[in-house]
Parts: structure tokens; sequence; C-alpha cells
């Protein structure tokens, strides 16, 4: 079995993480300053580089005014 951050669902998950920030008017600074991380964190996690948790992804959900399920539904995963 594949890593899911190499699956093609996790490479959607990822490309919808970055485009549900952008429709929330932030930038990858702006989500690092609200998480207190580093840009090179968000940029990481938006390129799939890091793989991203449960906690982090409802986080970044939380900071871009979605829940956890409405972006799991975007993504298909519900």
């Amino acid at each position: 079995m594949k890593k899911s951050q190499h699956t093609q669902m996790y490479k959607k998950l990822v490309l919808e993480l970055k485009i549900a920030r952008i429709r929330a008017g932030l930038t990858q600074g702006d989500v690092a300053k609200k998480l207190k991380a580093y840009k090179s964190f968000i940029s990481k996690c938006e390129s799939g580089e890091r793989k991203i948790d449960v906690i982090e992804l409802a986080e970044f959900c939380h900071i871009y005014g979605l829940t956890l399920t409405e972006f799991l539904k975007i993504v298909g995963l519900d």
C-alpha cells in the first residue's frame, strides 16, 4: 500500500487546502502567523511535502472559515 501522501486523493486534499486558503483571502504568511508556525510549514503542507494530521487539518479549516466536514465534502472524502 502506498503512503497516503503519495495518493491522488491526498494530492487533491492539499490542492483543495491551498484553494481554500486563497478563497479565504489569506497568504501563506497570514496562515503561519495565525498558527504560530513558519511560512515554510504552510508551504510544505500545501505541496504535500509534509503530511498533515487531522488536528492540523481541522485548524486549517477553522482559519479558512470551513468545518472539517465541509472541507472533506469538497475533497470527496465525505
